[in-house]
């Protein structure tokens, strides 16, 4: 996975992030999660998809839609590109509550769109151009979330 994902990054389809966290104590950050924008489309689709996972035991602290929202202003304000794309699991409550937490358009249901542990699972597709975040995601995930 690493492989590939290096290689993919070398040819600018996709860029693979650690999310990690400092704790209180330690020197070192904790590895907490992972995101990766792939798919990367150049020409005039100028789009990506991204996905992220976050350890259980971190979820619901904000880890996940602030990678997010920046992995996103990095996309659209450095590498120029217009659309995001963020495929979900419908059975996935957390991941779908990230998006739902950070604006992004439900585009509609998408059958049996990846195969996942052997079978083909349905997903739900959520979108955001840049265009519907002129002041960057992030700043407004941080003026919205809660305290």
């Amino acid at each position: 996975m690493v492989r590939s994902l290096n290689t993919q990054a070398a040819q600018a389809t996709a860029l693979p992030f650690v999310i990690a966290e400092w704790t209180p104590g330690h020197r070192d950050p904790v590895i907490v999660g992972q995101l990766t924008v792939s798919s990367i489309v150049w020409g005039s689709a100028l789009m990506a998809t991204l996905g992220y996972w976050v350890d259980q035991a971190r979820a619901g602290h904000g880890i996940a839609p602030t990678a997010v929202a920046m992995a996103t202003d990095h996309c659209f304000r450095t590498l120029g590109l217009h659309r995001m794309e963020i495929n979900i699991r419908p059975e996935n409550g957390p991941s779908l509550r990230v998006v739902e937490k950070l604006g992004f358009r439900d585009e509609g249901y998408r059958p049996r769109y990846l195969h996942i542990n052997g079978e083909w699972a349905d997903h739900r597709s959520f979108a955001l151009t840049s265009e519907e975040v002129p002041e960057g995601l992030l700043s407004r995930w941080l003026r919205v979330r809660p305290a």
